[in-house]
């Protein structure tokens, strides 16, 4: 079984029809979105011209039987403070709503689908 998580830049990705995005999720068993990427794009929405329609949407992706909303559990809270530690020895800081996305995507042990080049740092992360 595949899974696969989306980091905020891939679901805007996919939405602009990404074919790499696509692929993956034409893979993909199951698809992860965390709260903290639906957090990222309705700062996102909030800011822009589209929001009612990006919102729309979302809101039929978050839909399909194959997606599921990641919530922040004792389990993500403990590995976010592991990976924090572990980063923070290594002097590699990463944005803490990536940590959490990488913690969220350790914790179901999904694939992280991102084009941003700091989850690199973390090497309990599975990229795509």
């Amino acid at each position: 079984m595949k899974k696969i998580s989306l980091d905020t830049n891939a679901y805007s990705a996919l939405i602009t029809g990404n074919e790499t995005v696509l692929d993956a999720l034409g893979e993909a068993n199951e698809v992860y979105l965390s709260i903290f990427v639906i957090g990222e794009l309705y700062y996102g929405f909030t800011n822009g011209s589209k929001e009612k329609r990006n919102r729309e949407i979302l809101n039929n992706f978050l839909k399909k039987e194959t997606v599921k909303i990641i919530h922040t559990t004792i389990e993500t809270a403990e590995i976010y403070g592991r990976l924090k530690t572990n980063l923070k020895k290594k002097g590699s800081p990463v944005p803490i709503n990536d940590l959490w996305i990488a913690s969220h995507a350790i914790e179901t042990g999904s694939f992280l689908l991102t084009f941003d080049s700091n989850f690199k740092t973390i090497p309990e992360v599975l990229l795509y």
